[in-house]
């Protein structure tokens, strides 16, 4: 379960986790479903982005931005330039082969295909060596609540640099949504549920906002293993520590757990946190405590080997 940047680096580390595993031999089916976060997707310049899946899926496919983590290695912004001399508002930067993707996506969804079957499509296009899943074919739109009234995700996020002070969120069209055709049947007959170090509010609650989602992991009959994306206080990237103080929440691994108390047995957390073990497994999950920060690919796949090493302890 992903969204982001942590969900797609973690992703990727389970997958090349496998791989070490298997072998790379393309015969061998992907072992590796992704349910990721459709609660940011925006129409812009009239394409339709969904900036959650295409950071997993380039992730995936090892052709992501190393440095930011999103967009493509080696972009160039050729078109998006010539709209600013346009006088085009181009607040939200498109990068050129990153614009092909948008323009597939919005073609077929013209034509009435559904998100998660365009996905599959793109996927497959790409290489990636997993099933990627968005959580919903339905209109979900994640809105916060600002003390400047109420922004659709990506004003808040891109346009205006998540700056605002955050006084609620709100996940639209979330009440009627249905689950993506395979999310159920994937948390349902998963040997391992991951929750990714994504962000809780604005990258996991979504999900979990998708009537069944929740009663799914709730229901689980195979261990759920979560990655805390607090390291210290902090989050490693984007504004999660400010939006969970916002909200009430305590801006820590432990404020992760306990939201995610019920869902997860098992918490892991970086050495910084290691003095709020006891405090986490009070709440009745168990604790793994490492390096929880993936500075590159080994270290995605260390970390997954880590999680699922997890499992298999819990399991014996």
């Amino acid at each position: 379960m992903a969204g982001g940047v942590g969900g797609a680096r973690l992703a990727d580390g389970l997958a090349r986790a496998h791989r070490t595993t298997v072998g790379d031999d393309p015969g061998v089916p992907p072992d590796l479903t992704a349910v990721v976060n459709t609660g940011d997707d925006a129409e812009i310049h009239g394409l339709w982005i969904s900036p959650d899946l295409d950071t997993v899926m380039y992730t995936l496919a090892g052709l992501e931005n190393r440095t930011q983590g999103w967009g493509l290695e080696g972009e160039t912004f050729t078109v998006h330039e010539a709209m600013g001399a346009l006088g085009v508002d181009t607040w939200f930067l498109l990068g050129d082969r990153d614009l092909a993707t948008h323009v597939a996506r919005t073609a077929a969804r013209r034509t009435g295909e559904p998100l998660s079957t365009t996905t599959a499509r793109l996927a497959a296009a790409l290489g990636v060596p997993a099933r990627l899943l968005p959580v919903t074919d339905d209109r979900l739109a994640t809105v916060v609540d600002t003390p400047d009234g109420t922004l659709d995700f990506q004003d808040y996020f891109v346009r205006r640099r998540h700056a605002d002070p955050v006084r609620g969120v709100r996940f639209e069209g979330a009440e009627v949504a249905r689950p993506a055709p395979g999310v159920l049947d994937a948390l349902r007959d998963a040997d391992v549920l991951v929750v990714a170090p994504s962000n809780p509010v604005l990258s996991i609650a979504p999900l979990l906002s998708v009537p069944g989602v929740r009663q799914a992991l709730e229901s689980r009959s195979a261990p759920c293993v979560a990655v805390s994306p607090i390291i210290g206080g902090r989050a490693l990237k984007g504004p999660a520590a400010e939006v969970l103080t916002a909200l009430g929440h305590e801006p820590s691994a432990r404020g992760v757990a306990r939201m995610y108390a019920g869902l997860v047995d098992v918490l892991v957390v970086d050495h910084a946190d290691a003095a709020q073990r006891a405090d986490i497994e009070d709440l009745g999950m168990r604790v793994v405590v490492t390096d929880a920060v993936m500075r590159d690919r080994p270290d995605r796949a260390r970390l997954a080997r880590e999680v699922l090493a997890a499992v298999q302890e819990l399991r014996s």
